[in-house]
């Protein structure tokens, strides 16, 4: 067999279309899956015990289910009730329920290796519980569990690949698209591959820096 990837670089738009999309996708579930992590983590570790059922169940759920059956009952089954998600947004969705149901884990793991008597010594100099959860639990704790949220984080971003199904225009798209188009499928997911490879790598570094700089300090 004689590799021709020129076959498929040629299509070098399409294909940097998709990364976009990719990095667009993970970049919005990122944010708000970490901001529902944390506030679905506080809630298992502080609130109420009707609250810590409900998101305990919502964690198991979505921990105990494969990713694309939870973006097909969002695309598919949510219409059926009447509400119509754009294949983009149904992808958010997903990505962000998918997301946080992890980092609710994660950050809880981190929240509740917290010392007692931190938590203690802060009520003491009069903040408030929100204060104390915002500048002294939370920060230490994102700092304690930051490589797993990191790897957590990567791996919704390459399973972004399964929102091609429902036609979302991101690199797993781009690569199909490609081969159908010059019946070149091996050369067209080696390149997609390499792109995820790198995409990962990269992104890695990037929340690596990121963290200690923007969201527990050094």
């Amino acid at each position: 067999m004689q590799l021709d990837f020129s076959a498929v670089l040629v299509d070098w738009r399409l294909l940097g279309v998709g990364v976009l999309w990719t990095l667009g996708l993970t970049a919005i579930a990122t944010v708000l899956g970490m901001l529902l992590g944390v506030a679905c983590a506080w809630a298992r570790a502080n609130g109420p015990g009707w609250l810590r059922w409900v998101v305990g169940s919502y964690v198991e759920l979505i921990r105990n289910t494969p990713f694309i059956v939870q973006l097909f009952f969002i695309f598919f089954g949510l219409p059926a009730a009447g509400v119509k998600l754009t294949p983009e947004l149904a992808s958010v969705i997903a990505m962000v329920l998918n997301l946080a149901a992890y980092a609710t884990e994660i950050i809880r793991a981190g929240i509740e290796a917290t010392p007692r008597g931190q938590i203690e010594a802060a009520m003491s100099l009069a903040m408030t519980r929100a204060q104390v959860f915002l500048r002294v639990v939370l920060p230490p704790s994102l700092k304690r569990v930051w490589p797993s949220m990191v790897s957590q984080i990567i791996i919704v971003m390459l399973g972004s690949a399964v929102c091609s199904q429902i036609s979302v225009e991101e690199l797993s798209y781009a690569a199909n698209l490609i081969q159908s188009r010059n019946f070149r499928a091996f050369e067209a997911f080696i390149v997609a591959t390499l792109v995820y490879l790198c995409l990962s790598v990269l992104l890695r570094k990037l929340l690596n820096w990121a963290g200690p700089r923007f969201f527990f300090g050094r």
